[in-house]
């Protein structure tokens, strides 16, 4: 058989988008016997905690201390559930990879459709990255007023912080070596620095809090929602969708899984990079809103803007939004790990895996870095591209195809408990995309009206 032939009969449900790990190791990267216990809880917990870790504080200002905190460890609760179903169920159907999963109870539609909901989620949220990662070095202007970034306030504007210039020399320095690896397990370094800083953001935080509560100028936290009217009640549920999507991660497990040195850690890590990120936004969540009570704003990083109302608050803002930007450069390659694998089986469903063919695997990576700057210099809103994202494709990613891979149940093997959370999970994702949607056409029509 020609190599031709070999190529396009393969079949396409089970054929992994990435080598296995004993095939791509024994003929690539000698010396390499699986990954590591904590490089993939690192990898794992770098997908976790992206962006939507500054939308938390606000949650807590909608529903207060308390139901805030709760629904935080109730989302992550549902993830972990949602994951250890995926990986039961990717076991009795023999696949080695999520699409593959949704190609063996949806057929070649279900497959094409969760590739296409991974790319959109993923493109989307990449474009997101690189916007705030501009907004944050350059500045952006909004309603005719600009606001410096970083850089400008540093070095004054000149020709080569310009937004544009400065994207640019991010995506040649940083994201395109960190983009260039093949195995997932070679970014686990970098992985480990982007939670680390996000370590050092809670750290900074807590620390602020600590100052201003010595010397008594922070007040006790709001413990429970504040219910005006119905407005009021209406816009709790408008934290629905931070929360169900604060914990997505699904599209990494199997090509995390794939490497590993010994698969059944899987759970484990899976368990520990939950609990690890639940830390995390527990901590950030809780010092964040102690810290700007009822004055945090939709993405507490904007509040690092203004004067802090303590010694150094100038520098302790820059250092705040520096290493954010550099823990958002280091989540850009795991996250873009995925979108390429599943971009790539979309358009070759029975090629050999991306890994082991060169000119597909850089023409592929280029397309899509290219994609990814073009649409972060256009889309003139970071919500027009992530709210609308965020709404359908993510939640189908983490919680919808998962749930109706367990109804479907082509093996047997669902439990009353499975359909039950299964049920949950559908309605949870359902009602938080009718809200979210929902309250982006009210903000259009409002910003229409006004104008």
């Amino acid at each position: 058989m020609t190599y031709s032939d070999r190529k396009h009969r393969r079949n396409h449900k089970t054929a992994p988008l990435l080598p296995q790990k004993d095939a791509a190791f024994s003929h690539s990267e000698a010396g390499f016997d699986g990954a590591s216990f904590s490089g993939a809880v690192f990898n794992l917990s770098t997908t976790i905690v992206g962006a939507g870790i500054m939308a938390l504080p606000a949650t807590l200002k909608q529903l207060g201390a308390i139901p805030g905190l709760i629904v935080i460890i109730l989302a992550a609760i549902l993830t972990e559930k949602s994951i250890e179903m995926l990986l039961r169920f990717t076991r009795a159907s023999k696949s080695a990879s999520y699409s593959g999963l949704a190609g063996d109870a949806f057929g070649g539609f279900g497959r094409t459709l969760l590739q296409a909901c991974i790319v959109i989620n993923n493109l989307g949220t990449l474009v997101v990255y690189m916007i705030i990662i501009g907004d944050v070095l350059s500045g952006t202007s909004s309603d005719g007023v600009h606001y410096s970034g970083v850089t400008e306030e540093w070095f004054g504007q000149h020709w080569w912080n310009s937004r544009s210039n400065l994207l640019l020399l991010t995506t040649l320095l940083v994201f395109a070596p960190l983009i260039s690896f093949k195995r997932v397990d070679s970014l686990r370094y970098t992985s480990a620095l982007s939670v680390a800083l996000a370590v050092v953001f809670v750290v900074i935080t807590a620390g602020i809090v600590i100052v201003k509560f010595i010397n008594g100028s922070i007040g006790m936290p709001r413990l429970l929602p504040k219910l005006i009217d119905q407005a009021s009640f209406w816009k709790l549920f408008t934290t629905v969708p931070v929360l169900v999507t604060a914990y997505i991660c699904h599209h990494n497990i199997h090509p995390i899984e794939n490497e590993l040195r010994d698969g059944s850690q899987m759970k484990s890590i899976v368990r520990t990079s939950i609990v690890l990120c639940s830390t995390v936004y527990i901590a950030t969540s809780f010092f964040g809103f102690l810290l700007f009570g009822d004055h945090t704003l939709d993405d507490v990083l904007a509040n690092f803007d203004g004067e802090l109302g303590i010694p150094y608050g100038s520098l302790l803002n820059d250092v705040v939004r520096v290493s954010y930007v550099i823990h958002l450069m280091l989540v850009f390659p795991i996250v873009f790990f995925s979108l390429r694998l599943n971009m790539d089986g979309l358009f070759f469903p029975y090629a050999i895996p991306i890994a082991y063919d060169n000119r597909r695997f850089f023409s592929v990576t280029a397309t899509l870095i290219c994609l990814i700057f073009l649409g972060a210099n256009c889309v003139p809103s970071i919500w027009d591209a992530f709210q609308f994202t965020g709404a359908t494709a993510t939640v189908s990613v983490g919680f919808i195809f998962p749930a109706a891979i367990v109804l479907r149940d082509t093996h047997g093997i669902a439990t009353k408990r499975d359909r039950l959370v299964s049920s949950v999970m559908i309605l949870l994702a359902v009602s938080s995309s009718s809200v979210a949607i929902c309250s982006d056409i009210y903000s259009i029509f409002n910003i229409g009206v006004e104008a």
